[in-house]
């Protein structure tokens, strides 16, 4: 935890050390949260690397001002920004020096509450490849620079523009959005967010440390600070249980038994059995990319069928013996209803191998009714430690079985089965970025059935009701570049079940896809080599 105030000597030389560290540290051990009280700091050029978390300490982002740049850039990969994972920026204004603010970034990289007093570049120096992000609660008075970047998801802020689109942009709730145009540009744009409660952060009151926990709003548009302070609850510090390293999770539950909420401080965690959240309103809030790791093959975190608990901003990395699951939102048969208090989670990323070997069954599990995914990354490594079609195997990403379950900004990847399977009612995403396991060895290695391959995205038979908008999925089977996969989506065809902007690449030919959702849609087949999607505007 590095904390400023204006008045701290060396700034400057900190961050400049902490991003030598970070800067290639993909899957290193290293966590640094930068904490800037309120106050204006001048000629900052604050470079964010790996398990890097730069925030704000003010109620709101004009509180804490940087004349300077908040930057992230691919130096270290070529040019190519598509490893620019596991970072974050929030709770500032950034006045950049030259105009424009550089955030090249790919998944697991929020941009949250954050003030751009000019504009925004999403490419790295030289446009090179950038592979999607997420961006919410923010104003940038300028426009953002979309250029290289293949995927984005935008919601709930205020822009002054976009420009340009290569395969999926996505905004909800987005003052200055473009129009919707799929399939070109591919920009697909709803009005508002049909749910929306943003993520509990850490400020400063006086001298005090309190978490704010913002309120839940309905059809939401543009930022929740416009207009003055933020809707919501401030929780002292003291109602939290600060978890430092060498924390284990009986001491853990032995403080949440207590009645308090968690601040799991920059580190990693070995837990040796399940972090139980079993009370309503809990929070649990990691900072620098906090990282939870499951030994002995245990679930890392269960929360109960309960009101309002809130996740955010920490990272679960599964450990080598096989975890049934990673995370589960409720029990098994979930019933409650929750849609008045939803529990939330926020800038949660799960990984399976990639910083050594690591197998989940399943990543995720959301039983509970109305839970709100916002943003997430859930990824079964296919580069670093530990990686290989049964070395860290993890069948399936995501499984939703509680009904009322609204995902923005759900980013999932790689699994040897299903990426997402969808069984609740009344079900909602609003942007999906899929690619499909790389490292497949042949096609009888995904063969399902009389199916070629399992969906990236799959809405079970018995669901009645559905809706879907901004949907991407990529092949790149690089071991058997002849493998087919018959679809990215599969989906029952009833009148309630809706997808809008639908699609699927073949990335250099690395295999292909024979349709995008069910039998519709065009192959990538004819593309040849070429990285040329193929879309759907709607289904059915």
């Amino acid at each position: 935890m590095h904390v400023f105030d204006p008045s701290t000597p060396g700034i400057q030389a900190k961050l400049d050390q902490v991003f030598r560290e970070q800067e290639s540290a993909q899957f290193g051990s290293g966590r640094h949260a930068f904490l800037f009280k309120p106050g204006t700091y001048s000629g900052l050029n604050g470079q964010i690397g790996f398990y890097t978390q730069v925030l704000g300490l003010g109620l709101r982002p004009d509180d804490t001002t940087i004349n300077g740049d908040i930057t992230v850039d691919a130096g270290w990969f070529n040019g190519n920004a598509t490893q620019n994972f596991w970072r974050g920026a929030e709770n500032l204004a950034v006045n950049p020096v030259n105009g424009t603010n550089r955030w090249a970034v790919s998944q697991a990289a929020s941009f949250r509450r954050m003030h751009v007093k000019g504009g925004l570049n999403l490419a790295p120096n030289g446009y090179g490849w950038a592979s999607g992000g997420y961006i919410a609660d923010s104003k940038i008075d300028g426009q953002i620079g979309n250029y290289s970047q293949q995927q984005w998801y935008t919601r709930d802020s205020s822009i002054g523009g976009w420009s340009n689109s290569v395969w999926n942009q996505v905004f909800s709730g987005v003052e200055g959005a473009p129009a919707t145009s799929f399939p070109e540009p591919r920009y697909t744009t709803l009005d508002t967010t049909p749910i929306s409660r943003e993520k509990p952060f850490l400020y400063l009151d006086g001298d005090a440390y309190k978490v704010f926990a913002p309120a839940r709003r309905t059809n939401a548009r543009g930022t929740t600070w416009a207009n003055g302070t933020p809707q919501g609850e401030s929780i002292p510090l003291d109602r939290f249980y600060v978890v430092k390293p060498g924390a284990t999770a009986a001491t853990i539950n032995a403080a949440l038994a207590q009645g308090l909420h968690l601040l799991f401080t920059p580190g990693v965690y070995h837990v040796d059995r399940t972090i139980n959240i079993d009370r309503p309103n809990t929070i649990v809030l990691g900072l620098g990319l906090a990282t939870i790791i499951p030994d002995n093959g245990v679930t890392a975190m269960k929360v109960a069928d309960v009101d309002g608990v809130r996740l955010a901003g920490f990272l679960i990395d599964a450990g080598p013996v096989n975890s049934p699951t990673l995370l589960e939102i409720g029990p098994q048969g979930a019933s409650a209803d929750h849609a008045a208090n939803p529990t939330t989670v926020q800038d949660v990323y799960i990984r399976i191998g990639g910083a050594g070997p690591g197998k989940a069954t399943t990543s995720m599990v959301v039983n509970s009714h109305d839970t709100i995914i916002d943003h997430t990354w859930v990824w079964r490594a296919d580069h670093g430690d530990g990686v290989g079609w049964e070395t860290n195997r993890a069948d399936y990403g995501v499984r939703v079985n509680g009904d009322d379950v609204l995902a923005t900004g759900l980013f999932v990847e790689h699994f040897n089965k299903y990426d997402v399977e969808w069984y609740g009612e009344r079900g909602r995403t609003i942007f999906y970025q899929n690619e499909k396991a790389y490292d497949a060895p042949n096609q009888a290695a995904i063969q399902n059935g009389a199916t070629q391959g399992y969906a990236a995205y799959r809405v079970d038979d018995s669901v009645d009701t559905h809706e879907a908008w901004g949907l991407g999925s990529y092949c790149n089977y690089n071991v058997d570049p002849g493998i087919r996969q018959d679809h990215g989506f599969k989906t029952p065809v009833k009148p309630g079940v809706k997808f809008h902007s639908l699609l699927v690449v073949s990335l250099g030919g690395m295999g292909h896809y024979n349709h995008v959702i069910n039998d519709t849609g065009a192959s990538t087949v004819p593309a040849g080599t070429s990285t040329v999607p193929s879309t759907v505007v709607s289904f059915p």
